[in-house]
């Protein structure tokens, strides 16, 4: 979730740090918070929106996101679209809230807190947090206290944190930080491999794309689940996009 904050609004949060927030339909700014954001949607997020719609990968793709390639990025992101109605409103909110509540996106679910997860030299996730005090926000100070770890609890973040977190094998690879240069076909092995991930199993039951003998052995008994299918895909993509 991106907005245009000032460094006054964004104040590191430590882990024990308490503070209040609550959001419901009293609270005057409701649902303002689902409008004029652009909110990059991780693989996890699709996999939930697009069960919870009923809908394959690749329908919810083409119905709802917008893909972004640009040089100075070296993976293409995937964004949610927002609804053209001189507000860029979320396509899930509704006057009642939010209609995909029980799979949002970590990002929705995390706010008002920002988390970012960070790969140590060891392989280990650290991860990070601030709170967002938007201006016209009105939840603050409702409620009791809390600290992160109540709030992640709370909002049900452990899955996402999780699944998120193991897909930074990609996103943090070495080459990416040095700038790797991803041809056409790259790009599009990734945006097949972590997002489009029922046509991903469907190509790789159907023998259309590469897997090694050894580390990939177990392979077909494993990607009729998603979150395995999902983890699959992390090491198939670094495969396929670093180690080559």
């Amino acid at each position: 979730m991106h907005r245009d904050l000032s460094p006054e609004h964004v104040r590191p949060l430590a882990k024990g740090e308490a503070f209040r927030f609550r959001c419901h339909p009293e609270v005057a700014c409701f649902t303002d918070c689902c409008r004029e954001l652009e909110l990059a949607l991780t693989p996890y997020d699709v996999l939930r929106l697009r069960a919870r719609l009923g809908l394959t990968t690749g329908e919810f793709l083409e119905r709802y996101c917008l893909f972004e390639v640009n040089d100075e990025d070296v993976l293409p992101r995937v964004f949610l679209g927002m609804v053209d109605d001189g507000r860029g409103s979320c396509p899930f909110v509704s006057p009642a809230g939010c209609s995909v509540y029980e799979d949002r996106p970590a990002a929705c679910r995390t706010y008002p807190v920002g988390r970012g997860a960070f790969l140590k030299p060891d392989g280990c996730c650290k991860d990070l947090y601030v709170l967002l005090s938007e201006p016209h926000c009105k939840g603050f100070g409702l409620g009791g206290d809390q600290d992160v770890g109540q709030w992640l609890a709370h909002e049900g973040l452990a899955e996402y944190n999780a699944m998120n977190d193991a897909t930074l094998a990609v996103y943090q690879h070495r080459k990416v930080s040095e700038g790797i240069t991803l041809s056409d076909l790259q790009v599009e092995t990734f945006i097949l491999a972590f997002y489009n991930l029922d046509a991903f199993r469907d190509a790789l039951l159907a023998g259309q794309l590469p897997v090694r003998d050894g580390i990939d052995a177990r392979w077909r008994q494993d990607i009729s689940e998603d979150k395995a299918l999902l983890l699959f895909a992390v090491q198939w993509l670094t495969w396929r996009l670093f180690e080559e």
